[in-house]
């Protein structure tokens, strides 16, 4: 038997065979929403609208459909295959037509559909939105003579708060749904609830043959379409609807004293965007990114964010405990200290969290929960807490000894699975439990408690400086301190004690952002190893050996004080150790789930889409449902947004908006007002040094740290270690007392200062200042030793001639476009682009050459005007945007040889490429000439005086033939 060509709305069917719109009636009418009676005409009758035999069959068996109905006014509306999926409702796309009556109009109508799937709106927002496939099934139900009728909203529609929006009008609902009344609104729930009458001046009713727009009788006009008890049973139907499908768009109408539900489709927009990437707009909350923010340092992808999800403590009474801030990781300290503060443990608990998320404010605002009810809920959360802890020290030393085989086994299945269906069945018979048992686990291990009231009876009996000292020494000869492993590593690896598939073994799975799963790790670069040694400089050991020796010379002093207190010393860096430990088998664990997605991609043939996929939705395309795909595009765009802002406050409280919070942020610093560039933070590690600062954004443009500078930049985690050993001190945005920066300085002895908030932004490459880790603070010395790289000109016009003419700076290389990499490798810059205005992974600011086609000295003179404003000691970077080896160390080796004047790359055949060089920005001023039009770079800056730098791995060379691009994996 083939596909059938009708069925009604009561049988379960699905979503290819009649589209989003009927399978969301479908599934509503089975949970016991009241839908009105109807039938869909399947997309089989669609793909043989073309056959007139067919056609004949189709209209027999809509006639029938609709005699069964009763032969009653219906209303037909369209339910294309990709309408109404997550991200993608359609609205407005498609046609509807509302009291059709008779056999021959309601086919006519379902024909009229069919047609407006085809139609240039329709075909312009699937190409938007990548979907390059669709059909139409029509949906056909008897028509609601509505007395009242509008829209619900499961949840605001513009901010994504909870609570039920509802508009409410006289009529059928299409005055309300087009916008040609005002209608009520009323708010059910959340923050506000409120009731606004709205002026309604027109509504839709029924006529002979259609419908028609009348206005409302005066005494309707301002008088309210619900009493507050419709209200609330509509916000009920409202809840149903919410639980099936998530935050809805829902359209109702009421007639002879109920409710119907017309149609339902996800929330899309803004709002969808909130739910999905922003908690705080689920109340008022106080939220922190502190120690998360340095484990999960950047904006995560949806399948990152599915996993840490899957890992969080359970909600406390309906409120998370951990959350998502414009794709970043923050925690709920509304939600933990009323758990703690409900056991009698508040004051304990504000201590203990300021030792790992530094000071805490005195005004967090409270959950909104009855005392009762938040006492039930804080003994459930404190029971699975207790448990977990059980757990973790039972079963963490047998965990940790067999993860790393266990994990290499099951990576090399993945990687060799076949087909969707044996990768799937490979999750549910070993990835499962690998994430919810054995990475929970470490979880909770690697969340076990700081060194608690140990080091306040040090310093009650040795004083600050002393305790500072004696606080170090998690790392020992036969104990070692996992987070300084990428470091010592390295420098066995140099020294010839170490092989590299030792290396990669114990370490290839650490990184910097080792927790996001769209990552590469090091295992996965064969040519990872040799840039990390090209760049490693000091000796981590030679640094622990000067700490033992202080410590050694700190307990002399203090007899009675190493007698009472070495033996918990030794117990709480036991315990620290401890945690370290499990964190690494967790990003070990992580490192699978990314073969996982990895292997999904390949087998869909789909690529980094899958990043775009939570969990459940990878395990649905794995089954063979397609359409979690249909939402990324969506995705990309709002993760690309975020990931181009900077980084966060680390303290938020309510609704934070990190768009809006961006820009009033990129004002202050166009306007800094007084004040000088002192910075303060948090005490990270004891003890005083001097040196120029060096601003990294990325732990890849590491090679421009030089040893003796002061490491600045956002969050550092175990992928920065290796730096370490050259900084003379580090400085951070993020971090508190335990956070990594401050533990692993501790152990190199290395003054640190940690959560200063703003100190990238505050503190400029090549200031000197001094750092007092002690103190917390960061002093302006005056004066600069280093360059100061703060711009950079990226020339990004013409067209490859030998390629058809194509636009060359969007060409994609290995997954992104030149112009993309070109920017990335001036990352942490002010950035200026000569050429057609895109969209980019981050702000830049646009130009174009004066006179247009004037050639490249046009253009650097037309950037040349943006940077007006800079000093002329700014080193300034000129890139052009068809070079696809070009990365953050070849930029860094250009502006370290700078010098007075400027450094110029020098390809293997000893050509000088003027397109990739670095200046002071005076002599650039000086040496390009008004206009410039037809003049070569060569021409203009040639007879400078410039260092020439050979270039280490093919930065210089270009794409300009087919080979080219074949040869970069374009």
């Amino acid at each position: 038997m083939g596909e059938p060509l009708v069925v009604p709305l009561s049988e379960e069917v699905g979503s290819v065979e009649v589209g989003g719109k009927a399978r969301a009636l479908t599934a509503l009418a089975r949970a016991g929403v009241p839908v009105p009676a109807g039938f869909v005409v399947t997309t089989a009758a669609f793909r043989r609208r073309t056959d007139p035999a067919a056609v004949a069959e189709i209209r027999a068996a809509v006639a029938a459909a609709y005699a069964g109905l009763g032969s009653p006014a219906v209303a037909v509306r369209s339910s294309a295959t990709a309408e109404d999926l997550p991200g993608l409702s359609f609205a407005g796309q498609h046609d509807t037509f509302l009291g059709v009556e008779g056999a021959g109009e309601v086919f006519a109508a379902v024909e009229r559909c069919w047609a407006s799937l085809g139609s240039a709106r329709a075909a312009a927002y699937r190409e938007r939105a990548g979907i390059d496939h669709a059909e139409m099934a029509v949906v056909v139900q008897e028509l609601v003579d509505a007395e009242s009728a509008g829209v619900l909203f499961t949840v605001d529609p513009v901010t994504g708060a909870d609570g039920v929006v509802v508009n409410a009008g006289w009529g059928l609902g299409e005055s309300v749904v087009d916008g040609s009344t005002t209608p009520d609104t009323y708010v059910v729930g959340g923050p506000r609830p409120r009731r606004v009458i709205g002026d309604k001046a027109l509504r839709t009713v029924r006529v002979p043959g259609g419908t028609a727009v009348e206005p409302v009788p005066d005494r309707l006009r301002r008088a309210p379409v619900l009493t507050e008890a419709q209200t609330a049973e509509l916000a009920a139907l409202g809840a149903v609807v919410h639980e099936r499908f998530g935050p809805s768009d829902v359209e109702w109408a009421r007639h002879r004293g109920g409710f119907a539900i017309l149609q339902a489709r996800p929330v899309t927009g803004g709002a969808a965007e909130a739910r999905e990437w922003n908690d705080t707009v689920r109340g008022d909350y106080l939220w922190t990114c502190a120690n998360l923010g340095e484990a999960v340092p950047g904006v995560m992808t949806p399948a990152t964010w599915s996993v840490v999800r899957t890992l969080a403590p359970p909600p406390v009474g309906g409120h998370p405990v951990n959350g998502i801030v414009g794709g970043r990781f923050y925690l709920n300290l509304s939600a933990a200290l009323a758990v703690a503060g409900a056991l009698g443990l508040g004051r304990v608990a504000r201590k203990a969290m300021a030792q790992t998320l530094g000071p805490i404010p005195a005004d967090v605002p409270p959950l909104p929960m009855a005392r009762p009810a938040l006492l039930r809920a804080a003994l459930r959360t404190a029971a699975v807490a207790g448990v977990e802890s059980v757990r973790y020290r039972r079963r963490l030393p047998a965990l940790v000894a067999a993860n790393p085989a266990r994990c290499a086994r099951l990576r090399e299945r993945i990687a060799a699975a076949p087909t969707p269906a044996a990768l799937v069945g490979l999750w549910h018979a070993e990835g499962h439990d690998l994430l919810l048992r054995t990475c929970r686990t470490f979880d909770a291990g690697a969340r076990q408690g700081g060194p608690g009231a140990v080091h306040a009876r040090l310093r009650a009996r040795v004083g600050d400086d002393d305790a500072a000292v004696l606080a170090t020494g998690l790392h020992t000869d036969s104990d070692e301190l996992v987070s300084l492993g990428p470091a010592l590593g390295l420098a066995r690896l140099r020294a010839g004690r170490l092989d590299r598939a030792t290396y990669l073994d114990a370490w290839g799975h650490r990184c910097a952002d080792e927790f996001e799963l769209s990552a590469p790790r090091p295992a996965e670069d064969p040519d990872w190893l040799d840039r990390a040694l090209a760049t490693a400089e000091g000796d981590p050991e030679e640094r622990l050996r000067a700490q033992a020796e202080a410590r050694a010379r700190v307990w002399a002093r203090h007899p009675g004080a190493e007698r009472a207190l070495r033996r918990p010393l030794a117990k709480a860096a036991a315990a620290a150790r401890g945690r370290e430990l499990a964190r690494s088998e967790m990003v070990r664990v992580f490192s699978v789930l990314r073969a996982f997605w990895v292997r999904a991609g390949e087998l869909t043939g789909r690529g980094d889409d899958v990043f775009f996929l939570p969990l459940p939705e990878l395990l649905a395309v794995l089954d063979g449902d397609p359409t979690p795909f249909a939402a990324v595009p969506g995705r990309r765009v709002a993760y690309d947004r975020y990931r181009a802002l900077p980084p966060y406050p680390t303290v938020l409280r309510g609704r934070f908006d990190p768009v809006s919070w961006a820009a009033q942020r990129d004002s202050a610093q166009r306007d800094p007002g007084p004040g000088g560039p002192d910075v303060t933070g948090l005490p990270g590690s004891g003890g005083i040094a001097e040196g120029p600062v060096r601003v990294l954004s990325t732990v890849e443009q590491g090679a421009a740290l030089r040893p003796g500078e002061v490491l600045v930049t956002s969050v550092t985690n175990i992928g920065w270690t290796p730096l370490f050993s050259r900084a003379a001190a580090v400085v951070t945005d993020v971090g508190a007392p335990l956070s990594h920066a401050a533990i692993v300085a501790r152990e190199l002895g290395i003054p640190a200062v940690v959560g200063c908030g703003d100190a990238t932004t505050r503190l400029a490459t090549g200031t000197r200042v001094r750092v007092d880790g002690a103190a917390g603070t960061v002093t302006a010395l005056g004066g600069s030793s280093s360059p100061d790289t703060r711009a950079a000109v990226v020339l990004a016009g013409g067209s490859g001639s030998r390629l058809g003419g194509v636009d060359k700076p969007g060409l994609v290389v290995a997954g992104r476009s030149l112009l993309d990499r070109a920017v990335t490798a001036v990352d942490g810059a002010r950035t200026v682009v000569v050429g057609p205005e895109r969209e980019l992974p981050r702000p830049v600011e646009w130009t174009r050459e004066d006179p247009p086609g004037g050639g490249p000295v046009a253009a650097l003179r037309a950037a040349l005007d943006v940077l007006a404003d800079l000093p002329e000691h700014t080193v300034t970077v000129l890139l052009a945007a068809d070079l696809p080896a070009v990365d953050h160390t070849i930029v860094a080796r250009l502006v370290a040889e700078v010098g007075e004047c400027g450094a110029v790359l020098v390809d293997g055949a000893g050509r000088e490429q003027w397109l990739l060089s670095a200046w002071r920005l005076g002599v650039l001023r000086a040496a390009v000439p008004a206009g410039g039009a037809g003049m070569s770079l060569r021409r203009v800056l040639g007879g400078l005086t410039a260092a020439r730098v050979p270039d280490p791995g093919g930065a210089a060379a270009d794409i300009d033939t087919p080979e080219d691009l074949r040869r970069f994996g374009g």
